[in-house]
């Protein structure tokens, strides 16, 4: 069986796998938290000052809450093997059409914050890797390690604080104008690029210690031509490896930021989602998340395929 028909095998498997485990999980964790189901669906539905016993009954009735968990869970994961994700039960709005939108609104942030923090990070590590021990290398491990420990809601606090109260140069919140995008992918690109300036620089000096390159420089090659044509193709490997690694960060990264900067993603509906005990909706974000997780992680192992062919015995 060739490699890449393994490769999508497993990843499909994976997929499957993810889809059941985060349905099952989000389900019995939404169930297990205390309060009445059908008060808070009301209270959603119609504002917590409206809502009363007669209509969280109504809504238990209209929902079958009071039918056993395992009865309304084996009827979604029923609706799962259809593709169908159900409604909300705050909205009454198909789950599905709803994500549609949240999810663009998220893989756009996503996107910039990524794309945002390779165009920092790489380019740090590799300048931080020529001098070693040097003053920007020593400066630039501070300054990464310093921003990584920081939660990523700690950083996206601080902006807003500088950034919109005190020097009132960008919007606080917002989704409307190009302007607004700023600050919520700043927040998250700030952690992504300390990373991968600290995993560059690693796999950068890793590859200019090596045989090969001392050769390079033994037949008068300058710095530039060594780092373009022999470092960075090799140390791209475990860079690009990493980016899954990083993934987490983002999706852990976007379910705060969206919610500090009121973006109407996917993250910030799945807050949204819990508060109200919207178990559809609750299952139907995680299932995205999930999903999409396993879906960037198949692209990187495709592209760390396609630089180093080597590892094709795993899929």
């Amino acid at each position: 069986m060739g490699f890449w028909i393994r490769f999508v095998i497993t990843r499909l498997t994976q997929a499957l796998i993810v889809a059941l485990m985060v349905g099952l999980v989000s389900f019995l964790l939404v169930e297990a938290l205390p309060g009445d189901q059908a008060y808070r669906i009301a209270a959603g539905r119609y504002g917590e000052d409206l809502v009363n016993t007669a209509a969280a009954e109504a809504v238990r009735q209209e929902l079958g809450l009071d039918r056993p968990w395992f009865v309304r869970l084996w009827a979604w994961l029923g609706d799962l093997a259809t593709l169908n994700l159900g409604v909300s039960l705050v909205s009454n709005e198909s789950v599905a059409d709803e994500l549609r939108v949240q999810f663009g609104a998220t893989l756009g942030l996503s996107v910039a914050a990524l794309a945002l923090s390779m165009l920092v990070g790489p380019p740090l590590g590799v300048l931080m890797a020529l001098r070693p021990g040097g003053l920007f290398d020593l400066a630039g491990l501070a300054v990464s390690t310093a921003v990584r420990a920081l939660p990523s809601f700690v950083i996206g606090l601080v902006l807003m604080i500088v950034l919109a109260g005190w020097l009132g140069l960008l919007p606080a919140a917002g989704y409307d104008r190009p302007v607004s995008w700023v600050l919520p992918t700043v927040a998250l690109a700030l952690g992504l690029a300390a990373v991968s300036a600290r995993v560059t620089r690693n796999a950068a000096l890793q590859v200019m210690n090596s045989g090969y390159i001392a050769f390079a420089r033994t037949k008068g090659l300058p710095t530039s031509a060594i780092v373009w044509r022999h470092t960075i193709r090799n140390a791209a490997v475990p860079i690009v490896a990493y980016l899954g690694v990083q993934l987490v960060y983002l999706i852990e990264g976007v379910v705060v930021i969206e919610s500090l900067f009121a973006w109407p993603g996917i993250g910030h509906a799945l807050v949204h989602a819990v508060l109200s005990r919207d178990i559809p909706m609750v299952q139907g974000t995680a299932l995205a998340m999930g999903l999409t997780f396993v879906a960037l992680n198949a692209v990187v192992d495709a592209v760390c395929h396609g630089l180093d062919p080597r590892g094709a015995g795993r899929a």
